[in-house]
């Protein structure tokens, strides 16, 4: 073989090497909206965790508030034995009136947001009048009373299956005087929670 011949055969060699190259590594990048999709994700799972949590302590500690807050009835009501609570507010009536005042409205707006944070909650809203009338006439305008807070309480988002209405007329009084104070704490709503 002569030196010629040598020399192109190891030219076509080195032609052939540089023609197939070395491999490249590939190296492989994560882009940068997949990277940030994922840490929103996790971000998002792991605030969505918190906040249950969160909701969960905020549940039982209101649960407690409301289980110190229930008294056992002296009077069982229709159903047995009945609790009150402190937490669910009277609302007061005018003379010979049922319509909801603005003051009381008010109030049956925390007595609604306190059923909707306890939705297993049943409650009876109890209509009382004062002792002047009949005792017909008081009996049908305690329970106009009665339904007139029932209503009330639906148009805030109460489901109506949660509430009763009943009504005991002069009955029951909270006052047994005969002048306009004991009258105007007779002329109420009550909510009381029966018992399971």
């Amino acid at each position: 073989m002569t030196k010629k011949s040598f020399m192109i055969i190891i030219f076509f060699l080195c032609i052939g090497l540089v023609l197939m190259g070395c491999p490249k590594k590939t190296v492989m990048k994560d882009e940068p909206s997949v990277k940030k999709e994922e840490s929103a994700a996790a971000k998002a799972e792991a605030e969505r965790i918190a906040k249950e949590r969160e909701a969960k302590v905020r549940e039982e500690t209101t649960k407690k508030e409301l289980e110190k807050s229930l008294v056992a009835k002296k009077e069982p009501g229709i159903e047995g034995v009945v609790f009150e609570s402190s937490l669910l507010k009277d609302v007061y009536f005018d003379f010979d009136k049922y319509d909801i005042r603005p003051a009381d409205a008010a109030i049956l707006k925390e007595n609604a947001a306190l059923l909707k944070k306890y939705t297993s909650i049943k409650i009876q809203i109890e209509g009382h009048c004062d002792e002047r009338g009949t005792s017909e006439y008081n009996l049908a305008l305690g329970e106009r009373r009665a339904n007139s807070t029932k209503n009330y309480l639906m148009s805030l988002g109460v489901s109506p299956e949660r509430i009763s209405a009943i009504s005991y007329g002069e009955e029951k009084p909270i006052d047994p005087g005969h002048n306009e104070e004991a009258w105007g704490k007779n002329r109420r709503a009550h909510a009381i929670i029966p018992s399971k």
